[in-house]
């Protein structure tokens, strides 16, 4: 891409600046029951080596046959990529030893992938919205597991995961930085789940990322790439790009080169080291597999495919902006998730949109983070949190108030309003309540009178001491308005 540089990403060296050049290969585990080419279960936590059919171990003479729901899974994953859905493709063998591969290839897609060009939006924390070029999805399979430190002497080897069907998603070298690529990989995650094309779980390997990373000066051509194993979370995606970046920086600035090299990153120690030196195209040896016919579908099938797919991040974004009045921000963290953007869409049904995200975003959310979990774990259901909201739109409790009754609706469960009558917690709208209240502040406390004469400003004062004496239950509007007439502010 030759889009101007942002200064805001470049790197200072000894020597003057450097630019980062960052690509991702994605790989995401399709989801489906049964793998690429066999009936074999994909169950995760299975006992070793129990989701192994007679073709993922390679006996001979076993035919590899295509899984439907697997093209089906990776069409529309193409399709919510915006991506060049292509009618006829090839699967390929790419021949390389790994001792858990029992054929001694994997069989892929190389020249004529089943998903060609697309792209992705993603926003990026204090910089705005990038456009990542998509340059191809395709199918292949996955590899097993070896298994190194059951035994001092001894590798062991689980076939399960072999021939479960991956997506290897490639970008264009399209991002510039470890939080646009941290961010990438966020929204692409997002998209995958929302399609329910990939659960995403990173730590159980359902997505990992090879991330290849360049520098270069700025303006000038793509320096010499490194490729970054197997990152299974974005945390360690953002420290292996700076780790990487760095250290080929420290080495051009010492007046060396970098060599063209696969490498791991060590979170332990937050750094890369070399895997080994990266293969060519013509080193895997690709020819089209014998056994498999090409994969040709018309456009009829993917037109209906694309009819079932759900409404998609970008497309929920835009609708909860119009729709309920809310904020870019407020609704990209409102459409993270599809299960998040469910939960606000049920509490802001027939109420005030920005006050429902208020309660979900600040309150609730906060509340799940701080404990360490998901909207599917929340204790406080959409309809408890809907009505927390009506009660103060009602005027039946203050702010304040609804903030101890959503911690009672948390710890205890319980209907809103049944609480609130049982525990006394309406908040006063008598104004003789009121005004017997806010007299004997006034009574109590004559030097500040003079002074919020003087300055108004005083006045946030003498509503905190008459919330205090109500208890905090006190209409503070009510409160407000009495105050300015006793006292004489305008």
């Amino acid at each position: 891409m030759n889009a101007p540089v942002n200064p805001k990403k470049l790197i200072k060296g000894a020597t003057g600046d450097w630019e980062i050049v960052i690509g991702m290969e994605i790989h995401a585990q399709v989801t489906s029951e049964a793998k690429l080419f066999s009936g074999a279960s994909t169950r995760f936590g299975a006992e070793p080596n129990s989701n192994v059919s007679l073709v993922d171990a390679a006996m001979p003479g076993m035919l590899p046959v295509i899984n439907e729901e697997c093209v089906r899974q990776a069409i529309r994953t193409g399709l919510g990529l915006k991506a060049q859905i292509n009618l006829r493709s090839l699967f390929d063998r790419k021949n390389y030893f790994y001792p858990d591969l029992p054929q001694g290839y994997q069989i892929s897609q190389y020249k004529d992938p089943i998903v060609g060009e697309g792209e992705v939006l993603v926003d990026v924390p204090d910089e705005g919205t990038i456009n990542v070029r998509i340059e191809r999805l395709h199918l292949e399979q996955d590899a097993g597991k070896s298994i190194h430190d059951l035994h001092p002497s001894m590798s062991f080897v689980d076939l399960n995961r072999s021939g479960v069907a991956l997506m290897e998603i490639v970008s264009k070298p399209d991002l510039r930085s470890s939080e646009e690529a941290k961010a990438y990989v966020t929204k692409l995650r997002s998209i995958l789940r929302y399609l329910g094309t990939c659960d995403g779980d990173m730590e159980k390997g359902s997505l990992r990322a090879d991330v290849n990373v360049s520098v270069r000066r700025p303006g000038e051509p793509l320096g010499t790439r490194c490729e970054i194993k197997n990152v299974n979370s974005i945390r360690f995606i953002g420290q292996a790009i700076e780790y990487e970046a760095r250290r080929q920086i420290g080495i051009l600035e010492d007046g060396g080169k970098i060599d063209q090299e696969t490498r791991l990153f060590d979170p332990g120690k937050g750094e890369t080291r070399s895997m080994r030196s990266k293969e060519e195209a013509h080193d895997y040896r690709y020819f089209p597999d014998p056994d498999l016919l090409p994969l040709e579908f018309d456009q009829a099938y993917v037109d209906a495919l694309a009819e079932g797919l759900p409404e998609l991040p970008d497309a929920k974004k835009a609708r909860f902006m119009s729709q309920y009045g809310l904020s870019p921000y407020d609704a990209s963290v409102l459409i993270a998730e599809r299960e998040s953007a469910d939960f606000y869409e049920a509490v802001a049904e027939g109420r005030d949109g920005k006050a429902a995200a208020n309660w979900v975003i600040n309150e609730l959310f906060g509340r799940l983070n701080k404990e360490g979990r998901d909207i599917a774990a929340s204790p406080v259901s959409a309809a408890q949190l809907g009505a927390i909201i009506d009660l103060i739109g009602e005027n039946v409790i203050s702010g304040k108030i609804a903030k101890d009754l959503f911690e009672i609706v948390w710890s205890e469960g319980g209907d809103p309003r049944a609480i609130v009558e049982s525990r006394g917690m309406k908040q006063v709208t008598d104004t003789g309540a009121i005004e017997a209240a806010v007299d004997a502040v006034i009574a109590g406390n004559p030097d500040k009178v003079e002074q919020a004469k003087a300055k108004p400003t005083l006045l946030g004062w003498f509503v905190g001491q008459v919330m205090k004496q109500t208890g905090g239950k006190a209409n503070p509007g009510a409160v407000n308005e009495m105050l300015k007439s006793k006292l004489g502010i305008e």
